[in-house]
């Protein structure tokens, strides 16, 4: 009589990681967003350099130097991680609600992923786009200003740290939206308030005592700041301290949207 192997229950036939799943999931979702590159990758270029030449025909001739650097080379960085905000957080809220208003979340949900494995596929697609919008502007930038990164390595890991926060704040929202206005009330409400809201166009210490306090709350300034000292050299705060919060903050909403996979919040009815 033959023996049978007897496995742990909770042990899947593959392994502990499904290598494939996850590889097939990061790659769907960075060729969702690949495929309609005009769309995904294009546009926010046009956007972001819209409000460069905005800002610096309205403002730019008539505005002082802004913590030692002209105003137009200090918003640089804002606008590059405004843009980075916007597109991670729009490619995993729009992946899980379209899937849900599509009804085809349950081709996602039947696969033999964890909840881990889910989010780093998610997590992987947002990333992807916000440093390839990055990329991109900084590459703009230093061929029609000359502007060169002060600390290249510190400007990459808050830009990863941003992609990383705003697709984890993402999946939260697309977990929790079941319809297109419910999302787009996020994103003009929350996300929108948070980018513009966070030294992105001005430095903190022009904001008045009250509201100067509050923003020291927000995540979302941290991650401006930190790229603003690996682009220029130049912040409000310690890039160490921000980085902390940054990780911190990124960390505590890896950790929800976790729980909310693994019970299936509003996706399994």
């Amino acid at each position: 009589m033959t023996d049978i192997p007897m496995t742990d229950p909770g042990e899947r036939r593959f392994g502990r990681i499904n290598w494939l799943g996850l590889y097939t999931l990061c790659r769907r979702e960075i060729l969702r967003f690949a495929s309609v590159w005009t769309q995904t990758l294009m546009a926010p270029l046009v956007t972001a350099g819209l409000f460069m030449v905005i800002f610096t025909i309205a403002i730019g001739p008539r505005r002082g130097d802004v913590m030692g650097v002209p105003f137009t080379t200090f918003i640089s960085p804002g606008i590059l991680m405004m843009t980075v905000i916007q597109n991670a957080f729009a490619n995993t809220s729009s992946s899980i609600v379209i899937s849900k208003v599509q009804g085809n979340i349950v081709d996602t949900l039947m696969p033999p992923l964890s909840p881990g494995e889910l989010i780093t596929g998610y997590l992987a697609g947002g990333v992807a786009r916000g440093l390839l919008v990055a990329v991109a502007i900084m590459v703009g930038l230093m061929v029609t200003t000359g502007l060169v990164p002060e600390h290249p390595l510190i400007l990459l890991v808050f830009v990863l740290l941003a992609g990383a926060f705003l697709s984890a704040l993402g999946m939260l929202a697309g977990l929790w939206a079941n319809k297109f206005d419910q999302m787009a009330a996020i994103t003009n409400f929350i996300v929108t308030p948070l980018a513009f809201l966070s030294g992105t166009f001005y430095s903190v210490e022009a904001l008045p005592p009250g509201l100067y306090q509050v923003t020291h709350f927000n995540p979302v300034f941290y991650l401006i700041d930190g790229a603003r000292y690996g682009m220029l050299g130049v912040s409000d705060s310690h890039p160490l301290f921000g980085f902390v919060v940054a990780v911190g903050a990124t960390a505590a909403v890896l950790l929800g949207a976790w729980a909310l996979f693994r019970t299936g919040w509003r996706l399994k009815a």
